[in-house]
């Protein structure tokens, strides 16, 4: 099989340039997308290359050029490595290779049902090579599919992987659009899953509904990580709201931080509120919180020290809860 990935005709034989040009590649119409080097310029959009993966070439097609660092100083980052144009035998079984796995999946479903588990198949990957079928599913416990397995082995005579995945993995497989209107994230670059907390959107400031502020598979967003660092970051060294400050002759309250723009929302005794920027707040004096009064009447006055310690250090040492690996 392995010499069948071989070119057998001279005309696929490109002259290669010493030239590195990007591109990126999908292996499969509706998966995901992902950026490779070749060194031929002549490729253009819906173009079937040979790429170099862990387990021998596929087949992919070109879906446009990858952008690059027009100075020429960065090195871009690559996912794959084309190797070369297909063969016509190569690009027909590319052509029929969809068809087979829509009948794998066919076939695992009426497997499924004939053994009676309780398992919902998402999807169905098989090797350009035909030298392996992964068969994709969610299940809400463990699932015992030895003779799933077996009957697969015998209908396609090659070596059969069933995986478990998790509801943001399905949701990567099957795809869909985002409450920002776009491709989902996970099914279109994303490559790993990082964890995400309530806590990244308490800093953003974001409302916490769970409807606004969690995706299609029902878990906090991929993108709530994306400016979490940079909140925290802007945050550092700002007062804290509920704070009091002066600012000329004035002694005004933090009611909200706009931590992009290094603002603060303040607002007086009388209820009046007033923008100021990072010039203003850092010419103010910022005042020792309030002593707090007990039930049983005696003052206690707050650890200001270890207040201000911990603003110093914010988001140095956080640890933020999974909800999701």
């Amino acid at each position: 099989m392995m010499s069948q990935l071989n070119p057998t005709h001279e005309q696929n034989e490109q002259p290669q340039s010493d030239e590195l040009f990007y591109y990126r590649i999908r292996f499969r119409e509706n998966g995901q997308e992902f950026s490779a080097s070749a060194r031929m310029g002549d490729l253009r959009r819906g173009d079937t290359v040979m790429v170099k993966t862990d387990h021998g070439l596929e087949p992919a097609r070109i879906y446009g050029s990858a952008p690059v660092d027009p100075t020429g100083v960065l090195l871009r980052k690559v996912s794959c490595e084309i190797s070369r144009r297909p063969t016509s035998d190569e690009d027909n079984r590319y052509q029929n290779l969809a068809g087979h796995e829509e009948v794998a999946f066919a076939t695992c479903e009426r497997l499924i049902e004939k053994h009676q588990l309780v398992m919902r198949l998402i999807n169905v990957e098989k090797f350009f090579n035909s030298s392996k079928m992964i068969f994709y599913f969610t299940a809400d416990n463990r699932v015992d599919f030895r003779g799933l397995v077996k009957d697969l082995v015998q209908e396609f005579r090659t070596r059969v992987e069933m995986r478990q995945v998790g509801v943001r993995h399905e949701t990567k497989m099957i795809g869909g659009i985002g409450i920002c209107g776009r491709e989902l994230c996970c099914s279109s670059f994303m490559k790993k899953f990082d964890s995400v907390s309530i806590k990244m959107a308490k800093e953003q400031d974001l409302p916490l509904n769970p409807a606004k502020i969690s995706g299609v598979c029902n878990r906090l967003l991929c993108c709530l990580t994306y400016e979490y660092d940079t909140y925290r970051k802007q945050r550092r060294g700002m007062p804290k709201v509920g704070r009091k400050i002066k600012i000329g002759n004035e002694v005004y309250r933090i009611k909200r931080q706009n931590p992009l723009q290094q603002s603060l929302v303040i607002g007086t005794a009388e209820g009046e509120e007033r923008l100021v920027c990072k010039t203003e707040w850092s010419a103010g004096e910022l005042l020792h919180p309030d002593k707090q009064i007990k039930k049983t009447g005696r003052k206690t006055e707050n650890d200001d020290q270890a207040e201000d310690e911990l603003d110093k250090s914010r988001g140095d040492h956080d640890k933020d809860a999974s909800n999701e690996s």
